[in-house]
């Protein structure tokens, strides 16, 4: 259905912190206030913030993380991203596979010691393949932010969203904190359900040798009120501040490599072949 007047969203500013000089076509991005994809961006984040609730991220918890879903090899995954286009973002409206390699190629050229980061940027929204296996794209894609505790005002369309969400009313999930302690770790925090925590929870369940700081980015590359707006940060513990450095560069290239020059595939997949080969070789089981 076509929103006609989604109405001015006052908490603005829904992308990362920019520099001073940095260029006006970097301020375009992620744009929800405005463009060709808007309407259907609206919609799925209106369905989003009305059933992420802590019931359900409790039963998709219990449904996907014992990966028993599937085995696949993670290259035949992210081609399968080629079925996919994000219908939370803005920004894109090609399919999710040809993001992949353009983070990836982008962090190789800033990064070209750290294979590891190389290959996060490939994999980092495969957890997006959920949505071809019969999964709502709102319980897949977009930005996350934590279920059972007050919905914060950074949250993408925070006040014309989550009205027909039951815990925006229930006092035990409406205050501060919530069923949180105070600077508990996001470790013990409820995220909205979708690609980061599927993705990690794989890549936890299979062993993979990607460095912690690379299992950060991946779990938590969506959650922008908090890397990019600063809230939360009263249930972080000392190590979600350590890591967060490391998701905010990360978040640079996942947002600023979105072009509509699309890399050579074919090319790059025998040196990607080899870092998968090296951080989470084989079948996996998701």
């Amino acid at each position: 259905m076509r929103v006609i007047n989604i109405g001015p969203d006052p908490s603005l500013a829904y992308r990362p912190n920019l520099k001073t000089n940095e260029t006006k076509e970097k301020e375009g991005y992620r744009n929800f206030e405005s463009g060709d994809l808007i309407d259907r961006v609206f919609n799925t984040y209106k369905l989003m913030h009305t059933h992420q609730t802590v019931d359900f991220v409790n039963q998709m918890n219990s449904v996907w993380t014992g990966c028993s879903h599937t085995k696949l090899g993670m290259k035949d995954a992210i081609m399968s991203l080629d079925q996919l286009v994000d219908e939370s973002d803005p920004d894109v409206d090609f399919p999710n596979s040809f993001h992949a390699f353009q983070t990836a190629e982008g962090i190789r050229q800033a990064h070209p010691d750290n294979d590891w980061f190389q290959l996060v940027g490939l994999i980092h929204d495969v957890g997006k393949t959920m949505a071809l296996w019969d999964v709502p794209q709102w319980a897949v894609v977009g930005d996350t932010f934590p279920v059972g505790c007050k919905f914060q005002n950074s949250i993408v369309f925070r006040d014309n969203t989550f009205m027909d969400n039951p815990d925006e009313k229930n006092p035990r999930y409406n205050t501060e904190f919530g069923i949180y302690e105070p600077n508990c770790g996001l470790d013990k925090v409820h995220m909205s359900w979708g690609h980061d925590e599927y993705l990690y929870r794989v890549l936890k369940f299979n062993n993979s040798s990607i460095p912690e700081e690379g299992l950060y980015m991946i779990r938590f590359h969506s959650f922008y009120p908090w890397h990019s707006q600063g809230d939360y940060m009263h249930l972080c513990n000392e190590k979600d501040l350590c890591m967060l450095p490391w998701v905010q560069e990360f978040n640079q290239f996942d947002l600023y490599t979105k072009t509509t020059e699309l890399p050579d595939v074919d090319k790059l997949k025998l040196y990607y072949q080899s870092l998968i080969d090296k951080y989470c070789p084989g079948i996996l089981k998701w």
